[in-house]
């Protein structure tokens, strides 16, 4: 299943809610599911972003509609990176 890098920013409301933030991901983590998707990892981390997720789903339209479903809440804004992993890059590069 093809994976994806999620790079999260928190919006004004969502840290006006921060500590609601746990209960946020653990339903993101149902929406993932019921979009037919997995949210595999999550990180907070410091810098340009709040947070990133990697997360799996059958093809662009399901990690679309999941990151949509979570993000028209309010409390996140997200940049959504299509990952390949090294056997995938190894096929792609290859075939030059």
């Amino acid at each position: 299943m093809p994976t994806y890098i999620c790079l999260l920013r928190w919006t004004a409301k969502g840290l006006e809610n921060i500590k609601e933030s746990p209960s946020r991901l653990d339903a993101a983590r149902k929406v993932f599911q019921a979009a037919g998707g997995t949210l595999k990892e999550f990180y907070m981390v410091a810098g340009q972003y709040d947070m990133v997720i990697t997360a799996e789903a059958p093809d662009d339209a399901v990690i679309a509609k999941a990151i949509l479903s979570i993000a028209s809440k309010g409390a996140i804004q997200s940049e959504t990176l299509r990952a390949f992993t090294e056997s995938e890059y190894r096929s792609i590069v290859s075939g030059l």
